[in-house]
């Protein structure tokens, strides 16, 4: 009994490490290129004013936001970027976020809404959500109509505001599951 019982532990220990070294895989195919390297050993000549680790060439991704077909949001420079399975930008725009903003990571949508009412009253469509921090939803939606000039301070909003075309966009790009890559 006792040696069945070791060979049993065996292959569960096999298994085991099997399953690890597969989703550490994974994670490293998936990680975006750079991910862990120090920040400074990106190209100098990278940056464009207004846009944090963008390249100077427009139809490029900034550096160090990945690889593969995903959307880019710069938290410093309210700028999306959404980027094809060859690298290629396939359109760029600037957005208006709300007072809470992501940490940078990657991220997968989560949820999906066509039409909806944002947290501070606004009508939205086409809601892309990808994250949630302190249990605000964080989000692309494009505003219905006109915005409130100012939106209230003591509310706090996740979401990052588009036109209606670039929103439109998006919503076709990013379904459930799509990258999104939050950078600085």
């Amino acid at each position: 009994m006792a040696r069945s019982s070791s060979g049993f532990v065996f292959g569960l220990t096999v298994a085991a490490l099997a399953t690890v070294g597969f989703l550490g895989y994974r994670a490293s195919v998936t990680a975006p290129a750079g991910f862990g390297k120090p920040q400074a050993s990106a190209s100098p000549t990278a940056a464009v004013p207004g846009a944090p680790g963008a390249q100077r060439n427009p139809g490029l991704p900034p550096a160090a936001s990945g690889a593969g077909e995903r959307v880019v949001y710069s938290v410093g420079s309210d700028r999306v970027w959404l980027v094809d399975a060859r690298n290629q930008v396939l359109r760029s725009f600037t957005v208006a976020p709300g007072n809470v903003d992501p940490a940078p990571g990657v991220y997968g949508v989560t949820s999906r809404s066509n039409s909806a009412i944002g947290t501070d009253g606004t009508a939205i469509e086409h809601v892309v959500r990808f994250t949630s921090v302190e249990g605000v939803p964080i989000g692309f939606s494009a505003a219905v109509g006109t915005s409130p000039a100012a939106p209230d301070p003591t509310v706090r909003t996740g979401g990052i505001r588009e036109s209606r075309k670039d929103g439109a966009a998006l919503w076709e790009f990013a379904t459930i599951g799509a990258q999104i890559a939050v950078i600085p």
